[in-house]
């Protein structure tokens, strides 16, 4: 008989600057692998943007957090309704890794891991500026990853802005100051 991984649905630190966050999703790897490189599929629940599946490969990152639930919620003062950011492929193992620039000095990290008919998908942000960028990542990795997951079971999720604000006020006294 096999063990159930457990996984926490909170990010956690690895060290002071990286954050750490996992889901347990319906496999195949493949299927995940698609959310995670296909634009169109992306979109529903993080950003767009083609991107070529090729180490050194540019692409561009494009959020429009309202579309990414019905009703979006209430989006916060300083929030445009599109945000863009250029990134490049670093690595790339189809099905299994996934590792790409974020902005002009982060990194994000998408490892899959078969487990049985499941995948366990980690995100692994690194070079976070500061705590105020750790909360905001940290909680939109958090409503990002809920939302994804909700598309791959057929559930739902709260609006993107209201569970981010919510989150962010959790990840503000789960994470060290």
């Amino acid at each position: 008989m096999t063990e159930r991984l457990a996984v926490n649905a909170y990010g956690r630190l690895a060290e002071p600057q990286t954050l750490v966050i996992e889901r347990l999703l319906p496999g195949p790897a493949s299927r995940i692998w698609a959310y995670l490189t296909d634009s169109n599929l992306r979109r529903q629940w993080l950003a767009a943007g083609a991107m070529e599946e090729k180490a050194g490969a540019a692409f561009e990152l494009v959020w429009r957090n309202d579309e990414l639930t019905d009703p979006p919620g209430s989006r916060p003062e300083g929030f445009g309704e599109e945000m863009r950011m250029k990134s490049r492929v670093l690595e790339l193992q189809k099905d299994k890794r996934l590792v790409f620039t974020w902005g002009e000095s982060g990194e994000v990290c998408f490892d899959l891991r078969p487990e049985g008919d499941e995948v366990l998908l980690t995100v692994t942000h690194r070079r976070i500026s500061d705590r105020a960028n750790l909360l905001m990542v940290g909680a939109g990795w958090h409503m990002h990853l809920d939302i994804l997951q909700a598309h791959v079971t057929g559930g739902r999720t709260a609006p993107f802005w209201d569970g981010w604000l919510k989150l962010k006020g959790e990840y503000d006294t789960r994470l060290p100051a």
